[in-house]
């Protein structure tokens, strides 16, 4: 019986010993296939893996450069806003300094009315306390306005400036040079090295 058996699995291997070994190899190790498909899963699950990475470091990148452009766009915007509050700040200054400088000059105004009323207090009234009331209150207002910084500008005698006198006048001398203060009709101030209020003159002309 074991001779027919033998002779049937012969048949079926067509005699050849090396195709019945393989046939045997084959039946007794089934795992060999599903090795090789988990190896090709790896290198599946690997580039995979690896595109995603690459993808992940695009997203990094775009987001670092979103980023820049977000910090740079704020530190635009603050510069915009020191640019901004620096000028409202000089405005306020100029707005408040212009404001101060109508002041003074009026309260100058008031101290020439004051000047004018003792110059032509009347010989007869000159002892009386009104008068020294009045030479009083004009006092404390030049020296209120010295406490201010605002000092009165030599003119008279000295060389026209339009930067900060006003021609009203010009008369034909020869005492003096051509262009020479002869009279301040109006003094002029300043504060702080500027001028507060320019002086009202009249000049010297001549041919000189």
């Amino acid at each position: 019986m074991n001779d027919k058996q033998n002779g049937a699995d012969g048949a079926k291997t067509n005699g050849n010993p090396e195709q019945a070994a393989q046939a045997k190899s084959g039946a007794s190790k089934p795992g060999g296939t599903r090795a090789e498909e988990r190896i090709a899963a790896l290198d599946t699950e690997g580039a995979s893996v690896s595109a995603q990475l690459d993808e992940m470091a695009a997203q990094l990148e775009m987001a670092e450069q979103r980023a820049e452009a977000a910090e740079a766009g704020w530190q635009r915007a603050r510069a915009d806003y020191q640019n901004l509050k620096r000028r409202s700040e000089e405005q306020r200054a100029e707005s408040a300094s212009i404001a101060g400088d109508r002041l003074l000059i009026r309260v100058l105004d008031l101290a020439d009315d004051f000047d004018l009323a003792v110059e032509h207090i009347p010989e007869e009234v000159h002892e009386s306390p009104w008068v020294e009331g009045i030479t009083a209150i004009d006092r404390k207002l030049r020296a209120l306005l010295e406490a201010e910084g605002i000092e009165a500008m030599a003119g008279e005698g000295e060389p026209f400036d339009p930067q900060s006198q006003q021609a009203i006048s010009y008369e034909d001398t020869d005492d003096v040079p051509d262009g020479t203060v002869i009279k301040v009709l109006q003094r002029g101030f300043t504060i702080g090295g500027r001028v507060l209020r320019p002086a009202l003159v009249a000049v010297a002309r001549n041919d000189d």
